[in-house]
């Protein structure tokens, strides 16, 4: 009986020397500061009355036997009690334990609800995907914006552009975002001079002026162009990519010394005026051919008076101050971009351009080209020359970001950021309009997600960016004034620009670690044409590759592409297209509301939507997993693709003592330190949240170690070697190489050494990086 005394009594002691706690919250919605917690003693309530039980337990244990048997049929009652409440205490704990469900499930913690709920619900990525269409619903809204942004012309520095920041910065107000803030630039940007407009006229040989050829809207240039005059002859050059102007010179019809004509299309404006420059043009006119404008399914067309706007700078950002931002304390050296051109640019409308090429002699135009005109560069009146005058002026204004933002709950310091162009040369319905409603919308949809129980793990940036229509300057400006902080921040970017040209295609410009998350997505997206199938479904013909159908590589015209190529920051740029059907009205005053709407058959809320929700889809991916879902291994198969276009040349390269060898064994290091990284992933413990961030910095700086170190920021804005511009690229590379068998009196061993380095290296270093620490890279004699 003393031993029987003593087993429960040490029970008993051992069970007050473990005592559990009740805590109740007190949730307060309105309140900013931390909810107030009250702990109390369960055990210590009901203590006495417990011990007395177990007194009077004992004492009928040791009186008569049928008082013991009573006794010992309360103490196996009271065992199963306490068994039974165990077994229903441990069930419900592992029920709300994460790590017990389903392996593979995707699911997000939510936190109390408004309503002071005490008990922690899961949601999975198809709740959450519910709850998003939920809140994701106002087409009509997105009309309405659309609407109101396009009203009206809102150039950048303009009285315009500024109340539509202050209506968005007003907008993240009202939703009650948790951050918002303005981020200012003065830059230097070039405008037409209405008071001594350009010109375009024929003249004799004395210089008198012949004929005027009618520019009809003196507002349409070229910003950046070179100012001045230039005099000659006239060479039709085709859509004036490099293919082209090497064909004329293969023909002996050089442009240099020339004014060159050229149809709006297949490249920018930019690569159109910097192939002219190196082919020694002396100015360019940029026209849009009525062939490639034919009548739309809807009857529309682009009337052939009017002339397409468009830059001519071979970059991004502010030319005058490449590399560094403009900030007004900034004492800004005498130095420019090497993307501005030196040479004149001047759109015409078709009217002007029929003008020219009529008069012109010469052969005719190759029959690939598909076009009846004579190549030039003499007129069928041998006295003719033709001379454009360009007076733009520069002029220094103030453009603004506008930014939103909700912090995340885990990694906080880690951004996803969503941006669209706000200022627009004209109406700009399609430019700005649909891009700038979507970004509202998103916002508004996050801040009602967050606020019925979604916690964003990362934080989440919406960014209305000035001065788009002059190359991206707002963005760019934006990440030089931050990249030394940005490069360990932004895990992603994605542009609203052009958002919607047509509504037949989804076309998506992008880094390669986007990729997977991309073509998941659009897979659960309904597709906004074709009821009962998907976005993926829609644009992708049964069997087919997907990627050949969706995705593109990153342009200098992008949004996107300054992110990436200098920032070393992923990003994506999606567009909804009309197929091989231009848009006709994008960068012209008729970019209107009432015309994007009737090129998409009167459903342009609908396809704004559908587009609102892969982007928000993607966002959501981005900032609820645990794991970033960057397919970092990709890039292994990317950058194989480029250098086995070297095997061709490998006799060459070995009758020069040159080898690949050691550009092979950087992609092979990159490829095993990639295969490591996910094993380690594999065979982590998914709950620590320490392994989960050290993983996700690595992951997220993949694509900014793939910016060469070797080359300056201010010479090479663009230090990507796969997606940049310059001499440390792959691109560049091969060009160079190709020279051994075009033109090998061209070929420079010196710098093709040079350049083999810095890409071998740079193929190194985000292979060493990837690895981790210095210890896990092989780098054996």
């Amino acid at each position: 009986m003393d031993a029987f005394k003593s087993l429960l009594s040490g029970v008993t002691s051992k069970a007050h020397s473990q005592p559990s706690y009740m805590i109740y919250r007190n949730a307060d919605s309105n309140q900013t500061e931390m909810s107030q917690v009250e702990m109390k003693m369960a055990e210590q309530e009901a203590e006495d009355n417990e011990v007395s039980i177990t007194h009077d337990m004992v004492a009928l244990v040791t009186r008569k036997p049928q008082d013991r048997r009573r006794a010992m049929i309360y103490l196996i009652l009271i065992a199963l009690l306490i068994f039974t409440l165990a077994f229903l205490f441990g069930y419900l704990a592992t029920g709300s334990c994460p790590s017990c469900v389903a392996p593979h499930a995707e699911y997000l913690v939510v936190s109390d609800e408004p309503d002071q709920s005490m008990k922690k619900t899961i949601l999975y990525w198809a709740d959450l995907k519910l709850m998003f269409q939920k809140y994701l619903t106002s087409e009509e809204q997105l009309g309405k914006t659309i609407k109101r942004v396009s009203r009206i012309n809102h150039p950048a520095g303009s009285d315009e552009i500024n109340s539509l920041a202050y209506e968005m910065m007003t907008s993240f107000n009202k939703y009650k975002l948790d951050h918002t803030w303005a981020d200012s630039h003065y830059v230097p940007l070039q405008f037409p001079n209405r008071t001594n407009p350009n010109s375009l006229q024929f003249i004799d040989r004395s210089g008198a002026i012949h004929e005027e050829v009618t520019i009809e809207d003196p507002d349409v240039y070229c910003p950046y162009s070179a100012t001045g005059s230039a005099t000659g002859g006239l060479v039709y050059a085709n859509y004036g990519d490099k293919e082209d102007f090497q064909l004329l010179q293969d023909q002996g019809l050089s442009p240099k010394g020339q004014l060159v004509i050229v149809k709006v299309g297949k490249i920018n404006f930019a690569e159109k005026v910097a192939n002219a420059e190196a082919f020694g043009a002396t100015g360019v006119l940029i026209y849009p051919d009525p062939s490639d404008f034919l009548l739309d399914v809807q009857g529309q067309r682009l009337p052939r008076s009017t002339a397409i706007y468009g830059h001519v700078h071979m970059g991004t950002g502010d030319p005058f101050t490449p590399g560094f931002p403009s900030f007004n304390h900034t004492q800004f050296p005498p130095i420019e971009s090497s993307g501005l051109p030196k040479i004149l640019a001047q759109p015409i409308s078709a009217n002007a351009a029929m003008k020219l090429l009529s008069a012109l002699s010469g052969p005719l135009a190759p029959l690939e080209w598909r076009t009846p005109y004579r190549l030039g560069s003499n007129f069928t009146d041998p006295r003719k020359q033709v001379r454009l005058q360009v007076n733009n002026y520069k002029s220094s204004v103030i453009i603004n970001n506008i930014f939103g933002c909700l912090e995340g709950q885990v990694e906080p310091d880690h951004y996803i950021v969503i941006g669209a162009q706000r200022d627009s040369w004209g109406p700009g319905a399609a430019k700005s309009g649909v891009g700038s409603a979507i970004l509202l919308e998103l916002a508004r949809t996050f801040v009602a997600l967050v606020k019925n129980g979604f916690h964003l793990r990362r934080s989440l940036l919406f960014v209305s960016w000035d001065a788009g229509e002059f190359g991206s300057v707002g963005a760019t400006e934006w990440l030089e004034g931050y990249l030394t902080m940005l490069h360990l921040k932004a895990a992603a970017y994605i542009s609203l620009d052009n958002a919607i040209l047509g509504d037949e295609t989804l076309l998506a410009k992008t880094s390669p670690l986007l990729k997977s998350l991309i073509e998941n997505v659009i897979r659960q997206v309904d597709s906004p044409k074709r009821s009962g199938q998907s976005i993926y479904d829609q644009v992708v013909p049964q069997g087919a590759k997907w990627e050949n159908h969706v995705i593109r590589p990153l342009s200098v015209d992008s949004g996107a592409f300054a992110f990436t190529a200098f920032g070393g920051v992923p990003a994506v740029e999606f567009s909804f297209t009309e197929g091989a059907q231009t848009y006709p009205f994008l960068n012209t005053k008729l970019d209107t509301y009432e015309r994007l709407n009737q090129m998409v058959q009167g459903r342009l809320p609908a396809v704004a939507k559908s587009l609102a929700e892969v982007v928000g889809l993607l966002a959501m991916r981005l900032t609820h997993d645990r794991l970033l879902p960057l397919d970092y291994s990709c890039y292994s198969e990317v950058v194989l693709q480029h250098i086995v276009r070297f095997n061709e040349f490998t006799s060459e390269l070995k009758s020069r003592s040159l080898t690949l060898h050691w550009m092979y064994s950087a992609r092979g290091d990159y490829t095993r330190a990639a295969n490591k990284l996910k094993n380690d992933i594999y065979s982590s413990d998914e709950r620590s949240e320490k392994l989960n961030r050290m993983y996700n910095v690595r992951i997220m700086r993949v694509e900014f170690y793939f910016l060469s170190q070797y080359v300056s920021a201010t010479d090479s804005p663009f230090r990507h070697i796969l997606h940049g511009k310059g001499q440390h690229t792959l691109a560049a590379l091969l060009e160079h190489l190709t020279l051994l068998r075009t033109d090998p009196t061209s070929f420079n061993e010196s710098l093709f050494r040079k350049q083999l380095a810095l890409v071998t290296w740079t193929l190194q270093g985000a292979a060493n990086a990837l690895s981790g620490d210095v210890w896990n890279i092989d780098n054996n004699l």
